[in-house]
């Protein structure tokens, strides 16, 4: 949520960096002026409210006097003034009540201003490839991963479709194996860096997705279970992060840094076709998320550090990646400024997004009343957060960059996990499989 004593004062420059998300200014100055209208209304209704309110206690204070001494013909002119001014304020609290609600309700549904550093654009076309890292791979065999995957019985499309629809599947053998070694992976290099890690509930209440900035933006795009209220989780952030909602921090608690790995569940998996094909864009995936709480002054570094981390991880896998700064309109709803980190997958030829780094500056914490306490005053810390990493999109780079006649060469730092330097496929597969 925005900080409406800056939109008051700085109206110009929040129209400017809104408009990055955007085909033209005019949609953000609807946005920030439709808020700053409600709120000069809210503000002169409040004043109203609060001299009428004065004004009752001044006379009720008066009409008490004037009953102690007697004066009964002054004293019921007075209620009859008294009683016309309640219904007043009544009236005037209502209209209060209902601008209140559509102010709160319009700043909640206004993004995040984007970063100065953000360019300006609509679609990936406007994205920046900032840095590159590793040679591109030239494997025997070109296959995609579903091919592969097919062949020798790592991932099964069919089977998820079976049991849940498209966009689901289910990893056997040494499929399964991997992702578990990954997951296991991951955990481990955060720990050994200093995460704390956290393992949430994997459903959360109408509060916490508004924390984060989920609800009500992608509130079609989260699986919801009515009957008890409760969402399924789209990434760790929502829950990890709503950990600190409705806190005050000592400002010595900062930096806070978390690691949390859970599996994730959205309903958007996109039109069929080589784009949303296999591992590429599925409901539900596992992931491991790191989540940082820090000060103000601090953030845009510890963005450079979140995503130097991600680096180290996808380069010990051996995995050609690249970073990427996200223009206005690809950021997400609470994010002021995001890179992507993309594999490269030579089976289909593209660049397959692993992770997203995230600084939400204070608008997650401003939703979240989060606040951290220095001395005698408050502020609103910044949160950060990054997939380290994704684990479908990463499998598929994995797979098909890896993919041998003899099986899926692993990199060195896996073997340990796997137990293999090599994923086999001499090693035959139950019959049932092929069902």
């Amino acid at each position: 949520m925005l900080d409406i004593r800056w939109l008051r004062t700085h109206r110009d420059e929040a129209i400017d960096r809104l408009s990055r998300r955007f085909t033209d200014t005019s949609q953000a100055q609807e946005l920030i002026d439709r808020i700053l209208t409600l709120d000069e209304q809210r503000r002169h209704l409040q004043q109203e409210v609060d001299a009428l309110r004065a004004r009752q206690n001044t006379l009720s204070r008066r009409l008490g006097e004037l009953r102690r001494s007697g004066n009964a013909q002054q004293a019921e002119a007075l209620l009859t003034e008294l009683q016309q001014l309640k219904t007043t304020l009544r009236e005037k609290e209502k209209a209060l009540e209902a601008v209140q609600a559509d102010w709160h309700n319009a700043l909640a549904t206004i993004p995040n201003c984007p970063h100065e550093s953000v360019p300006p654009g609509t679609d990936e076309s406007a994205n920046q490839v900032i840095e590159t890292w590793g040679s591109l791979p030239e494997p025997p065999v070109r296959l995609p991963h579903w091919e592969i995957a097919q062949k020798h019985g790592l991932i099964h499309f069919r089977w998820g479709a079976k049991l849940a629809g498209s966009g689901f599947y289910v990893l056997t053998g040494w499929g399964a194996r991997l992702q578990r070694a990954l997951i296991q992976f991951f955990l481990d290099e955060a720990v050994r860096t200093g995460y704390v890690e956290v393992s949430p509930p994997h459903l959360v209440n109408a509060d916490t997705g508004f924390g984060t900035g989920q609800l009500p933006d992608k509130d079609r795009q989260m699986y919801y279970i009515e009957e008890d209220e409760l969402y399924l989780i789209p990434t760790a952030e929502v829950p990890v992060t709503n950990l600190f909602r409705e806190c005050i921090l000592q400002e010595e608690d900062l930096p806070i840094r978390m690691v949390s790995y859970t599996p994730c569940y959205r309903r958007e998996a996109g039109s069929w076709g080589q784009l949303t094909r296999g591992l590429n864009r599925v409901h539900q995936f596992d992931k491991v998320e790191i989540v940082h709480i820090v000060h103000p002054d601090e953030s845009y570094a510890e963005l450079e550090r979140m995503c130097t981390y991600v680096h180290g991880l996808l380069e010990k896998l051996e995995l050609p990646h690249r970073r990427v700064l996200l223009c206005g309109g690809e950021l997400g709803f609470a994010s002021a400024k995001t890179y992507d980190m993309e594999v490269y997958a030579v089976g289909q030829d593209r660049w397959l997004e692993v992770s997203s780094i995230s600084n939400f500056e204070a608008f997650q914490a401003r939703r979240m009343n989060l606040r951290v306490r220095t001395g005698k005053h408050y502020y609103h810390p910044h949160t950060l957060n990054g997939s380290a990493l994704a684990l479908a999109r990463l499998m598929a780079a994995l797979i098909e960059n890896n993919y041998t006649p003899e099986g899926i060469r692993l990199p060195s730092v896996l073997h340990p996990y796997v137990g293999q330097e090599i994923l086999p496929f001499e090693i035959p597969l139950p019959a049932w499989t092929q069902n």
